[in-house]
């Protein structure tokens, strides 16, 4: 059977630790090297409640996208939820590895899965990655079209409808009668991306946490802009139509469209490189935050 460094140099060639952000520290987080793999969870955040649940299944390793030690720690003791989630998966044989804005760049990763589960063409990075060892292009965020334009509200119901559910749905800024051919998809926080985005003259953008600073300047501008072209005078990008318009897509929700391709992608590349097949499974509970939404 495979151990943990065979299955990890799996993971870190199909997402690449060299994609990740300077900030970012993806990888190998918990974990005896030698330990044997025979079967991997796949899930968001690596929780109190998905640890328990990876636990008992039985993994040997769990995949998660979002870290557990986000910013510097310097101590995981059992004072702290972060020790004690170290401790159980340290007790029970369970290793941890995180892939996050690897993840995001690489092909078939975060950004590349939710671009196609919305239906999108021709693909390319918002932000590309130059990397002559791959043989696809990748960066950060997609920016496609549709195979037919839609109107914005019936293109929201789409992103809605492929999203995992969880109780405070999407979010929608802009003309609900707008047709939709070019669509920007950024999973995670991506309202430090507008100047990106608004370059490269889609009709809308799919994102998560939008703040409202942020999204409302982008708004105005966008509203602005279309006002200039509808006076004739050279504004932005496209018709009437302010653009982009905004799509907000809770964080973990949009993300966790990537296990859709890991679960295949990653055990077929552990029996192609070691010859040994596993067990993977997607632990789905939801992890976005917010329990309940009042109107």
């Amino acid at each position: 059977m495979p151990n943990l460094q065979q299955v990890t140099d799996v993971l870190e060639t199909l997402y690449p630790l060299r994609y990740a952000e300077s900030w970012d520290a993806p990888g190998l987080i918990v974990g005896d090297l030698d330990a044997p793999v025979t079967r991997i969870a796949f899930a968001a955040d690596p929780t109190r409640a998905v640890v328990e649940q990876a636990v008992s299944g039985h993994a040997d390793l769990l995949v998660c996208h979002h870290p557990l030690l986000f910013r510097a720690v310097h101590e995981v003791s059992g004072a702290g939820v972060h020790g004690a989630i170290v401790s159980e998966l340290y007790r029970n044989g369970c290793a941890l590895w995180v892939g996050h804005t690897n993840a995001d760049a690489a092909y078939r990763g975060v950004g590349q899965a939710a671009a196609d589960a919305f239906g999108l063409l021709d693909q390319r990075p918002l932000t590309p990655i130059d990397d002559p060892e791959s043989a696809h292009p990748v960066g950060t965020g997609r920016v496609g079209r549709l195979a037919e334009p839609i109107p914005l509200r019936d293109f929201a119901k789409r992103v809605a409808h492929e999203l995992p559910h969880t109780e405070y749905g999407i979010q929608v800024a802009g003309d609900l009668d707008a047709p939709v051919r070019t669509v920007a998809v950024l999973p995670g926080s991506g309202d430090s991306m507008f100047d990106e985005v608004r370059a490269s003259g889609v009709d809308v953008y799919v994102t998560s946490d939008l703040r409202h600073h942020p999204a409302t300047d982008a708004l105005e501008q966008a509203r602005w802009e279309a006002e200039l072209r509808r006076r004739g005078l050279h504004a932005g990008s496209g018709d009437k139509h302010m653009r982009p318009a905004l799509i907000n897509t809770p964080h973990s929700a949009i993300e966790s469209l990537w296990f859709r391709y890991a679960l295949e992608d990653v055990p077929a590349a552990v029996q192609a490189r070691t010859g040994q097949s596993l067990t993977a499974w997607w632990i789905t509970m939801r992890t976005d935050p917010w329990d309940m939404v009042v109107r």
